[in-house]
């Protein structure tokens, strides 16, 4: 069983004052964290291909249009423990591979430098699928595209 670039390179998250979000290139991963207790019938979460809303308790948590398109019914959302709730994303195919700066328009932006992490992350994921032979995983990129090309320090075959 192979492993999954994202379980061997580690996610680049952006908190929030509700948890934190961060994605891969085909997904967008949302973790909320809610009063202990919570049940699934305490949460109201509807997941369209532009728009994200998330209830929990009559309180809005998450509102607003997201960054990007989604496959809205690809889209799902889970409980666990009765404290934290997990969204998954699925970006569309016009936006798969792309960096979102941030979850929705104008609400919860990835300051600059978790900016160019999310994007690194994503260059690296997009070389590991194009050259499989390699592990792109404990790479770094110097971030120097304009000159030569990027530095894959820690690069193992």
């Amino acid at each position: 069983m192979s492993v999954h670039f994202d379980e061997r390179s580690g996610v680049v998250p952006c908190y929030t004052p509700w948890g934190f979000w961060y994605q891969t290139m085909e997904e967008v991963f949302i973790e909320v964290t809610v009063p202990g207790g919570t049940t699934a019938k305490d949460i109201q979460c509807q997941i369209d291909s532009r728009r994200l809303s998330l209830t929990v308790r009559g309180k809005d948590i998450l509102k607003g249009k997201l960054f990007g398109c989604t496959v809205a019914d690809e889209g799902t959302w889970t409980l666990e423990d009765r404290k934290l709730i997990h969204i998954v994303l699925m970006k569309s195919n016009r936006d798969a591979g792309n960096c979102w700066p941030s979850l929705l328009e104008n609400e919860y932006a990835a300051d600059a430098w978790v900016q160019d992490q999310m994007q690194k992350k994503l260059t690296l994921e997009r070389f590991q699928r194009e050259t499989p032979g390699f592990d792109f995983s404990g790479a770094d990129i110097s971030g120097n595209y304009g000159q030569g090309g990027p530095d894959f320090s820690g690069l193992e075959k």
